[in-house]
């Protein structure tokens, strides 16, 4: 005995002799869910990477030692499991290496160096809140002033 396929519409004969269709429970809320919830996922996980991106060395040395100490599973992959598990942890605190955003900034200010042109850049950021213009006053307070 075979068992019969799924049908998404049955056919009734009604007693007036014409077709009535009935419809089965719809799936299309709950495939909408799936897809926004693995979409929020995914925007989720890029904006996380953005953020760690420049910390890569202690989360590749982390998961290396992670996957090593799970794999062991005996008193070396225990020595091996907790620093891999601090380093994972500990990641987002280190300070991040300056990226290309930074170095560019660093070399436009750098043209900025006699005494005169240094006082003007310093006026027109002192025109605008630390949270906004604190990068740029670091990175001038380190470069040197001819």
């Amino acid at each position: 005995m075979r068992l019969r396929a799924h049908r998404r519409t049955v056919v009734v004969w009604s007693s007036s002799g014409r077709l009535a269709h009935t419809r089965t429970r719809r799936v299309g809320r709950g495939r909408r869910l799936v897809r926004t919830g693995t979409a929020l996922t995914i925007l989720g996980l890029l904006r996380l990477a953005r953020a760690l991106r420049p910390r890569r060395g202690p989360l590749l040395a982390g998961t290396a030692c992670t996957v090593a100490g799970l794999i062991m599973r005996d008193t070396a992959g225990a020595s091996i499991l907790l620093p891999g598990l601090m380093l994972l942890a500990f990641a987002p605190l280190y300070p991040a290496v300056p990226g290309q955003d930074q170095q560019r900034l660093a070399r436009e200010l750098s043209t900025y160096s006699t005494r005169a042109q240094r006082h003007d850049i310093e006026a027109t950021l002192a025109s605008y809140p630390d949270a906004v213009t604190g990068e740029m006053r670091e990175i001038l307070a380190r470069t040197p002033c001819r």
